[in-house]
């Protein structure tokens, strides 16, 4: 079942590559652009620009200059290194998950660049997930680039969901929510979309820097109550919300969104669709279940597990599948992330057990640690113990990474160049 789980995490990534995705909906043939079921005669525009950001910034642009070649130019920001550069582009080295002085550059390259774009300019935008903190520019000068480290490191430990924190972050941003739209304006805007965030939420991507904000001040205030954020917030943060100084961020009925348009081609949702096709021609029985989206890790591991037990009972060999991401609420925290903590607080539930299971982000990251996630089983805490390791010690720190790497349980990918947030399989026979 371990060699089962690897496999079919590893089919789910290969199908639902990015190269992949561009062949089916963005195709250039003879000058005109292909994207999903619009149409861009690139001779048409005196300049073609395009912003690409992400994790998986890198694999978009390169796969889009296969598409059209050398007719275009722009800015490109990720968070690796790119393997090559593309004549035209000037790359920026971004920080994840927190922001860094590159960071910073990189949006006020993004702003200047876009203001100078006309009514007869196409802006490409490549939106792909870690894009919030890879480009990033304070709303307020007062807010420093430490004061930025400070407030996201507040909130990636409060425990709030990635919708929750990207609201936060969407209004203190003067490039998120809808910003970078503002400043193409009135340039014909198309957005190509790999999201790493809910189907129903687009304009959490990257905390939507092209898309009209769905959410408000108001969210904004009710989510620091709600998780106690305020004290950890630095005080040039702080005392934004205090002077309730926030600025409303643009909406759908704003008037610079009327020559934009956006198309996911990659989602959770294909990858769950691999592994779910895979799963079935293995004779598994196969449920999808993604309704622990964004529960705390803990909580999920209970739910997925008992759904798992209950599938047994009606079949012999089934298989569990989930997307979407848990929460973690993290103390004092050690080596990591979201996929390992879940997977060790399942290894403790399934003990002596016949199920399997696997967590890992499709980014191949896994928290502050070199691992896309973990894989368990009913023998882990067997083998960890004869190794003297004790999972409810690196449970209780946080620091799953070490626990895992010395019982060779880790994911281990490598960055992907592509973000479609985490995948879960649970197998049991």
């Amino acid at each position: 079942m371990r060699v089962a789980a690897r496999h079919l995490f590893e089919h789910a990534l290969a199908q639902s590559s990015i190269d992949r995705a561009f062949e089916q909906h963005v195709v250039c043939e003879r000058g005109v652009l292909r994207v999903c079921e619009d149409l861009y005669d690139l001779h048409a525009y005196r300049r073609a620009f395009v912003v690409s950001l992400g994790k998986a910034a890198h694999t978009m642009v390169n796969a889009l200059e296969m598409q059209a070649g050398e007719r275009l130019e722009g800015i490109v920001a990720s968070s690796t290194e790119p393997a090559s550069q593309i004549r035209g582009f000037r790359y920026f080295l971004g920080g994840h998950p927190a922001p860094n002085q590159e960071s910073i550059h990189a949006a006020e390259a993004m702003l200047k660049s876009l203001d100078s774009q006309d009514a007869s300019s196409l802006v490409i935008f490549l939106l792909s997930g870690g894009g919030s903190s890879i480009a990033e520019k304070p709303i307020d000068d007062e807010i420093s680039l430490e004061d930025l480290i400070a407030t996201y490191q507040a909130l990636v430990h409060s425990g709030a969901s990635i919708a929750e924190i990207n609201v936060i972050r969407k209004h203190l941003s003067a490039v998120k929510g809808g910003r970078l739209a503002v400043a193409a304006h009135p340039a014909q805007q198309v957005s190509i979309l790999v999201s790493d965030v809910p189907d129903n939420t687009p304009d959490a991507l990257a905390s939507g820097p092209t898309m009209p904000d769905s959410t408000s001040i108001e969210d904004c205030n009710r989510i620091a109550t709600e998780h106690g954020l305020l004290p950890h917030f630095p005080a040039s943060v702080r005392e934004l919300f205090q002077r309730h100084a926030l600025e409303e961020t643009p909406k759908s009925d704003d008037h610079v969104f009327h020559r934009s348009r956006w198309w996911t081609v990659l989602s959770n949702a294909t990858l769950i669709a691999a592994a779910k096709a895979k799963a079935e021609r293995q004779g598994f029985r196969v449920e999808v279940d993604n309704s622990c989206d964004d529960w705390d890790y803990a909580r999920a591991a209970d739910y997925l597990l008992s759904r798992v037990r209950e599938l047994r009972k009606q079949s012999e060999k089934v298989c569990l599948i989930s997307g979407g991401e848990v929460t973690v609420k993290v103390t004092n925290g050690g080596v990591g992330g979201r996929n390992q903590q879940f997977a060790l607080a399942c290894a403790e539930k399934i003990a002596g057990d016949n199920i399997t299971v696997l967590s890992a982000g499709t980014d191949g990251i896994d928290g502050n640690s070199s691992a896309a996630g973990a894989i368990v089983d009913g023998t882990t805490l067997d083998r960890a113990r004869a190794r003297g390791l004790h999972a409810e010690t690196h449970l209780a720190a946080f620091n799953a990474y070490p626990f895992f790497d010395a019982l060779g349980d880790t994911i281990m990918t490598g960055p992907t160049g592509n973000n479609l947030r985490d995948l879960r399989i649970l197998l049991a026979y």
